[in-house]
């Protein structure tokens, strides 16, 4: 028997344990689990009827039409190999196109999952509100956390549960029902390394970097995901973002749920327009006076939640150019992007720099953007109003009265242009 019981502890202690975030502790509830299910499914064996026999073994769901059938009583052999499946459904998992994905306990039970920390309040919890917690943190979060805080809200009627620590990059709040043990609002968070991404966001990729153009060449490198619900919300929202890279660029893919809705990446040559490259180093031979400069990047992001879809050309000394289709029209920018450190002694200054931002004279902005904007654009900029905002110092707007048509300048304290924005505000 003890020859067994080693047998067992050598299958249990296989993945996933060994690369899962259970403790040790839930390892050895998991063991006795299984001691005890041995034990049934021994006990079941014998000259006993096969209904007392049935009536011994744990509750297992029918599914479809098996419900009405009646399966033949298994041999030895195969009554052996129950124990072993039956005890495995504690840590089988089930793939999902040729990955693991999750454990069948964690998905019929899966409070099994489910982390205390020692001295909390856990009379409050309900079964219904470990379920939610539980469901909630595997489906959505993908993860469970320790729960480190549970207060009783009885003003609002709601329970609070706390995951992991605020300081840390894995946390999550869940404010309950008191009565019900419903969801009622829901903030949580994780950083995770590509490979303990899901196989269904990462099998996207490929595909998702074809459909707009970019290199396969970039790699997954990092994970985020961000989980909300709001007060009158049905059901918790995930944003799972996955950063890529390679030697030289890097992209970015946003999923909500399991959609990807934002794709980011750079193009390969073969996709780049050469008409809108060439239009590019006009416009930044237009800004700063420098011809032919050499394309550091040209790349491509596709957010179908906003309705954009935006084309960005880098260059040599930081200047750049994107060209954005939206749902309200075209957008262009065009811009410098170095950086030009201001030194200041204190507030007054900063202050007394900001006023000189903000009072600079109209005539000197106009005499350095009209000739980029004719240049760019092929308008004349005499018949736009100028508008200045207290609350962005070094930023104006030139607008036509009898069309929608709108420029946005942002500006130095001696008038030079740092960027023009024409449309997508």
């Amino acid at each position: 028997m003890r020859h067994k019981d080693e047998q067992w502890e050598k299958v249990i202690r296989k993945g996933p344990f060994a690369s899962s975030p259970f403790t040790e502790d839930h390892k050895r509830k998991v063991l006795q689990q299984v001691e005890w299910m041995k034990k049934s499914e021994e006990g079941s064996k014998g000259d006993r009827s096969e209904d007392n026999s049935r009536s011994s073994r744990p509750y297992r769901p029918q599914v479809g039409n098996e419900s009405h059938k009646r399966r033949p009583r298994r041999g030895p052999l195969v009554a052996g190999t129950g124990v072993l499946v039956i005890a495995a459904g504690l840590f089988l998992w089930i793939w999902d196109d040729g990955q693991l994905v999750k454990p069948v306990i964690e998905q019929v039970y899966p409070t099994a999952a489910l982390q205390l920390s020692d001295g909390l309040n856990t009379n409050l919890l309900t079964d219904i509100m470990k379920r939610n917690v539980a469901t909630t943190m595997r489906d959505d979060l993908g993860k469970q956390l320790k729960i480190t805080k549970v207060e009783d809200l009885p003003v609002s009627g709601r329970i609070y549960v706390e995951a992991g620590h605020e300081s840390e990059k894995e946390y999550a709040q869940i404010w309950l029902d008191a009565t019900t043990g419903n969801l009622r609002e829901v903030g949580m968070r994780r950083e995770m390394q590509p490979s303990d991404l899901e196989h269904r966001y990462l099998r996207q990729v490929p595909s998702l970097l074809q459909s707009i153009g970019s290199t396969q060449t970039l790699k997954p490198v990092s994970v985020q995901r961000y989980v909300s619900m709001k007060q009158g919300e049905s059901e918790p929202i995930s944003h799972t973002t996955l950063a890529l890279e390679n030697e030289t660029g890097y992209g970015e893919i946003v999923w909500q749920q399991d959609k990807a809705i934002s794709i980011t990446g750079d193009l390969r040559p073969d996709q780049i327009s050469q008409v809108a490259l060439a239009d590019a180093r006009n416009a930044i031979e237009a800004l700063s006076g420098k011809a032919n400069l050499d394309l550091v990047r040209a790349s491509r992001s596709k957010d179908d939640e906003l309705g954009k879809d935006t084309v960005s050309f880098s260059f040599k000394d930081n200047y750049f150019v994107q060209m954005t289709e939206g749902k309200e029209g075209l957008g262009y920018t065009v811009g410098d992007a170095n950086h030009y450190e201001q030194d200041f002694a204190d507030w007054e200054e900063i202050e007394a720099y900001y006023q000189e931002l903000y009072n600079i004279q109209e005539s000197l902005l106009r005499g350095e953007v009209e000739p980029i904007i004719k240049k760019i654009f092929k308008m004349d900029l005499q018949a736009y109003k100028l508008h200045r905002n207290p609350d962005h110092p070094g930023m104006v707007t030139f607008e036509l009265e009898s069309s929608t048509d709108v420029f946005q300048v942002e500006y130095r304290e001696d008038g030079r242009i740092k960027m023009i924005t024409r449309g997508e505000l």
